[in-house]
C-alpha cells in the first residue's frame, strides 16, 4: 500500500545556465520531495519509461495537452516521474515537444521504491522501473491515488486505463 505522503527523497535534476556558454549549458540541480511538493497542489504520473510506446504516445502527450486544464482547477504543476536519468527526460520531453509537464528524474528508482510502485521488467530488458500510476499531492500529502490494474513483476505491458489526464480531470473536477 502507498504511503499517506510523499517518500522526502532527493531528486537530481539538471537545469539550463546560459551564464555557463557552450553547447550544453546545462548544470545538476538536486530537487527534495520539499520543493517538489511542499505547499503546492500538484499532480504526479508515474510512467515505465521514456520513449516507450504508450507512455510517449498516450501517457504523457495527454497530460501536455491538458495542463492548461489542470492549472484551471487549481494544479500548480503536473509532473512526469519515470525511473530514467536527467538527461534521458531532457531528450524525450524535446522529442515530444513537451513544454508545460515538468519532468522528473528519478534515476536512483529512490522515490519510486518508497512508494512502494518498483517493479522488475527484466522480461523486457528494461531492469526496474515504475508501475504506471498518477496521484494528486496537497502539500506532500497524497489525496488520491490512481494506480494501473495487475501490478506485478514482469508483466507482458502496462495498461494506461486509470492513470490517463481525463481520468484525473474527472476526479478533480468531482471534488
Amino acid at each position: 500500500m502507498p504511503p499517506a505522503t510523499v517518500p522526502d527523497v532527493t531528486f537530481h535534476t539538471r537545469v539550463r545556465n546560459d551564464a555557463l556558454g557552450g553547447p550544453n549549458p546545462f548544470e545538476w540541480k538536486d530537487l527534495t520531495s520539499t520543493e517538489v511538493f511542499g505547499g503546492r497542489n500538484v499532480v504526479l504520473f508515474a510512467l515505465p519509461g521514456a520513449f516507450t510506446p504508450a507512455c510517449s504516445d498516450d501517457h504523457l502527450p495527454g497530460y501536455e495537452q491538458h495542463a492548461d486544464d489542470f492549472a484551471a482547477l487549481g494544479i500548480d504543476q503536473v509532473v512526469c516521474l519515470s525511473v530514467n536519468d536527467a538527461f534521458v527526460m531532457f531528450q524525450w520531453a524535446r522529442s515530444k515537444g513537451i513544454e508545460k509537464v515538468f519532468m522528473l528524474p528519478d534515476g536512483n528508482a529512490d522515490f519510486t521504491r518508497q512508494m512502494g510502485m518498483l517493479v522488475k521488467r527484466s522480461r523486457q530488458g528494461m531492469g526496474m522501473r515504475s508501475w504506471r500510476y498518477a496521484m494528486h499531492v496537497e502539500d506532500g500529502t497524497i489525496a488520491k491515488m490512481f494506480v494501473e490494474p495487475g501490478f506485478r513483476d514482469d508483466p507482458p505491458g502496462v495498461g494506461l486505463t486509470v492513470s490517463d489526464a481525463g481520468t484525473m480531470l474527472d476526479y478533480l473536477r468531482s471534488r
